[in-house]
């Protein structure tokens, strides 16, 4: 058990000091996003992260509730 530990913990370390050496040498390089606005094939699907799709119904609602 401690090994399988210990194995995680080390090839998690290696990963995350991979993905710092690739940021350091190429200078326009960043981590990856992992949010849903970051995803351009999702954005063009019309897939939003929860706050902006909230944000745009709301809009919405706004628009037609309105009475003049």
């Amino acid at each position: 058990m401690l090994k399988i530990l210990l194995l995680t913990v080390v090839l998690v370390g290696i990963v995350f000091l991979l993905f710092s050496i690739k940021i350091i040498i190429n200078k326009n390089a960043k981590f990856p996003s992992g949010k849903i606005g970051g995803n351009r094939e999702l954005n063009k699907r019309g897939i939003h992260c929860p706050q902006t799709q909230d944000k745009v119904e709301r809009k919405k609602a706004r628009v037609h509730h309105v009475h003049y």
